[in-house]
């Protein structure tokens, strides 16, 4: 939240600055401007929401005073490039500004067409024949994790419990065991979703990456309990770093691509079809 500079402190600043209004008005001080470069004016509203709420009298000053001085040094190193530069240095930054802006305002257009037009749909069949035809290229930054775990308090009275539905492979055990999930300090059950070992380390603090491979391999299970809670872990699969990503995972990063490449496909189509246009329509000529 700002605030409007307190009147105070602009009228300290004035009399620090020798920039009172009877001196500005008689240099032909423009209305309601606070400081003047040769023939710019910086206006009072540029200041009125610069100092924030709360700021003491004397940082106001000196937030303000910066601002003006700062304000000064651009305007004057603008009329001395403006006053020293050659007209043909001069004419050189300008093509430059015009071709940065023409760049923006085309690329922005092009941009609001692409977004009313591309189709977002993305099919499953569409993502996998990509996945089949790069999953090569595909591979994973990190370590992948197929687990389950449980974190349960120590004195929790259906901790043998809830060992036994975690060990079980009977669905009706597993639909107990979620059932039972309100007990627990932290817990991830769906053991099909592949998970980055990142994740993991934050979940599971016993586990660093020095003794990762101590802890996660395939097909393993482990009690882990320190004086507050127990750790149920039991590790399905693993998948090294480099290897190439599974679809389910890396499904999400497909459809940005493939949605990207439409994007640009359609770019290019839609670049052509102005061009053709213009061209049917002798808006664009090419002379001989």
């Amino acid at each position: 939240m700002r605030k409007v500079l307190p009147k105070k402190a602009v009228f300290l600043l004035f009399l620090i600055l020798g920039l009172t209004s009877s001196c500005f008005k008689n240099n032909g001080k423009i209305e309601d401007s606070v400081a003047r470069v040769n023939d710019n004016y910086l206006p009072k509203s540029e200041l009125e929401s610069l100092v924030p709420l709360g700021t003491s009298q004397e940082d106001s000053i000196s937030m303000v005073k910066n601002y003006m001085d700062s304000w000064a040094t651009k305007q004057l190193l603008l009329d001395a490039a403006d006053f020293n530069l050659s007209d043909e240095k001069k004419e050189e930054i300008q093509e430059l500004v015009n071709n940065f802006k023409n760049d923006l305002l085309t690329t922005a257009y092009l941009d609001l067409l692409v977004r009313q037009k591309v189709d977002t749909v993305v099919q499953d069949s569409d993502l996998r024949a990509y996945y089949e035809q790069n999953k090569e290229r595909l591979l994973t930054d990190d370590v992948l994790v197929q687990l389950r775990y449980v974190n349960v308090m120590n004195g929790n009275t259906n901790l043998s419990k809830i060992k036994k539905y975690f060990m079980s492979s009977k669905k009706e055990d597993f639909s107990k065991l979620e059932d039972l999930s309100l007990q627990m300090k932290s817990y991830a059950l769906n053991d099909t979703v592949w998970v980055n070992v990142n994740q993991i380390y934050d979940r599971l603090p016993f586990v660093t990456p020095e003794n990762v491979s101590t802890y996660l391999s395939g097909n393993m299970f482990y009690e882990v309990q320190d004086s507050v809670s127990t750790y149920m872990v039991k590790v399905f699969k693993v998948l090294q770093k480099k290897s190439i990503a599974p679809y389910d995972y890396i499904k999400p990063t497909l459809e940005m691509m493939l949605l990207n490449n439409r994007k640009m496909e359609l770019m290019k189509k839609l670049q052509k079809d102005i061009l053709d246009d213009a061209t049917k329509n002798k808006k664009y000529e090419v002379y001989k």
